[in-house]
């Protein structure tokens, strides 16, 4: 099966908005008051650390020079190295990457990932540019934070995020190996590479998979479900995707195979599509990559404004684009239970103020598609000490099994089957070892924030998860001595 990239799409019409990095700031401002810290402690949390901003040429595919803008956010240097995305957009700009950076530095804090937050933008479009053209891009994008010190294994490692994905990440470290031949851990300064150079098993699902053991785990606390009026448990939930590149199809697959949930409309830049008894979503994407678009699926309603398909009666609604996708305009017309935030941002704080009055509960972003950031973790951790997860115990935990296996068929005489064997003494793969870690991250992620929600009484879960985010980045900065 081909699989989706990281090309989340911009869907909704541009409305009415809060500006993204507005928005961060406001839900920050919004717990501040609820975590008793100074008001110069809580500044410092708040603002970034540093930006580069940077303008480099590149040669394009007739031999002209075209000047390409770069970005590179830093926002928390109370753990090293920082870490975050890089994304290719013509929309991108410095106070979306900060905002981005942001979120970054809470997130790593609610799934106990030892980074700060960083986000990198290069303002071009990765559907209109070569593969050419984006290789010498980000070639020298490379070159240009290598320069000034914003790229290291130990300094900031960057990941895929929107019109990104492995093939980039592989040119950022081969990159790098060029220009620091000499250093130690060259293939720990990127995350999300090809498993040919040092990647990680379970990478490419991550983020979407770590959204689907989210909402599981927030599904199995029976005080929310039955504020929301659903039964415990995904099974059953009917689902609307906003999104069908990386986050969303592994989000809306994993929530369709795993939780027996049913997807009854996805949306994409060419419209959406319906169907309330369900559509199969692997289908689905096979049928867009056979056509170029969703529309038409057989069996399915087609919805030509996509954007309409947010609206639409379901029990959990899964923005997985870009963000600002709920506003002011639109939220009062939604009729999910939940909105389960697979993106960075897609609602804005005002619209998140309406949903709040509305009673629909909405998962936050800082918290949902940190899945990423944690296999990130992962691989980099494997990067730095330079050996799999699995070498060291999946054969000797095979040979342990294989004799508990047959000292089983002595005491009774009976032969084990053959599958049975091999199901029960195959010791764990690399992505069975990523796969449990990532779901006990998520699990543990989530109950930080829902204690958190209910000890202090807070308005919701966002709030609860920038509370708790907070407090810990605090923590550090006094007890290095920096606040009193």
């Amino acid at each position: 099966m081909s699989t989706p990239g990281n090309e989340e799409p911009r869907l909704s019409p541009r409305r009415k908005r809060t500006p993204f990095l507005k928005s961060v700031h406001r839900y920050f401002d919004e717990a501040a008051p609820h975590t008793g810290l100074a008001p110069g402690l809580l500044r410092q949390i708040k603002h970034c650390n540093s930006v580069y901003r940077v303008r480099f040429p590149v040669e394009d595919d007739e031999g002209n020079i075209r000047v390409v803008r770069g970005y590179r956010a830093e926002h928390s240097h109370h753990r090293l190295p920082t870490k975050g995305g890089l994304r290719f957009s013509p929309e991108v700009n410095q106070d979306e990457v900060i905002a981005l950076a942001s979120l970054m530095t809470y997130k790593c804090v609610l799934v106990s990932a030892p980074f700060g937050g960083a986000k990198g933008g290069v303002c071009i479009d990765p559907h209109q540019s070569s593969d050419g053209f984006k290789e010498r891009t980000t070639r020298r994008y490379t070159a240009e934070l290598l320069k000034k010190n914003f790229i290291g294994p130990s300094i900031d490692v960057p990941a895929p995020d929107y019109g990104t994905g492995e093939r980039e990440m592989g040119w950022i470290a081969d990159t790098f190996k060029a220009l620091k031949p000499d250093h130690m851990h060259t293939y720990a300064c990127v995350t999300g590479k090809p498993l040919a150079l040092h990647g990680i098993e379970g990478r490419r699902e991550a983020t979407g998979l770590g959204v689907y053991y989210g909402i599981k785990e927030c599904l199995e606390c029976t005080d929310i479900v039955k504020a929301l009026g659903l039964t415990p448990g995904v099974a059953g939930k009917r689902v609307i995707v906003q999104g069908l590149g990386n986050v969303g199809f592994h989000a809306a697959d994993s929530i369709q195979r795993h939780g027996d949930g049913i997807i009854t409309g996805i949306a994409e830049r060419e419209g959406g599509i319906f169907n309330p008894d369900g559509l199969d979503v692997d289908a689905v994407f096979q049928h867009r990559t056979g056509t170029g678009s969703i529309l038409d699926f057989p069996g399915a309603t087609n919805v030509v404004n996509s954007a309409e398909l947010l609206e639409r009666e379901c029990d959990i609604l899964i923005p997985a684009a870009l963000e600002e996708q709920i506003t002011a305009e639109n939220a009062p017309r939604i009729q999910a239970k939940m909105i389960a935030e697979a993106a960075n941002g897609p609602v804005d704080a005002a619209a998140a103020q309406i949903l709040r009055e509305r009673g629909i509960r909405v998962l936050p972003d800082l918290y949902l598609n940190a899945g990423g950031v944690t296999v990130s973790y992962f691989e980099w951790l494997k990067n730095i000490s330079h050996v799999g997860f699995e070498r060291m115990v999946t054969g000797y935990e095979s040979q342990a099994n294989s004799r508990i296996v047959e000292a089983l068929e002595q005491l009774t005489g009976k032969p084990v089957d053959p599958a049975q064997r091999k199901a029960i003494t195959d010791g764990p793969s690399e992505r069975d070892f990523v796969h449990a870690a990532l779901r006990a991250s998520m699990q543990e992620g989530f109950h930080r924030v829902y204690r958190t929600w209910h000890e202090k009484k807070l308005p919701d879960l966002r709030t609860a998860a920038f509370c708790y985010a907070i407090d810990r980045v605090s923590r550090t900065y006094l007890d290095l001595g920096i606040f009193p």
